[in-house]
């Protein structure tokens, strides 16, 4: 699969942030640090973002880089936010992940590589 190519994936242009796991734990409460450093998730239909169409803007929760805007959000039906494009391609990095008997895309923020789903 071409990422460059299906995900409009570009490099991020700015300085990303980079900081070991500890600092990172220290930073982040720890539901956020288990979703975002561990790859883990937050129970289907548990997060308020999920029924949340309000105007704004969606940003990373580790770094605060501007991810996705509202009026790309759209119901999945998975029960986790969805967003069908990011506000700049750069600031979203798409991974191969073939974990769980299955090939999924995980989705990250390019600044600090936290991990935003799937």
């Amino acid at each position: 699969m071409d990422f460059a190519n299906n995900y409009n994936a570009q490099p991020y242009k700015g300085t990303k942030i980079e900081r070991t796991n500890a600092a990172w734990k220290e930073l982040l409460p720890a539901d956020v640090y288990r979703i975002m450093r561990e790859h883990k998730t937050e129970r289907a239909y548990s997060s308020p973002l999920n029924d949340n169409y309000s105007p704004g803007t969606y940003m990373c929760a580790a770094c605060k880089l501007s991810l996705f805007s509202s009026t790309a959000k759209y119901d999945s039906h998975t029960g986790w936010p969805s967003f069908w494009q990011p506000i700049d391609p750069s600031h979203v990095g798409y991974t191969l992940d073939k974990s769980l008997f299955s090939t999924r895309v995980e989705v990250h923020c390019n600044r600090c590589e936290g991990h935003l789903g799937h």
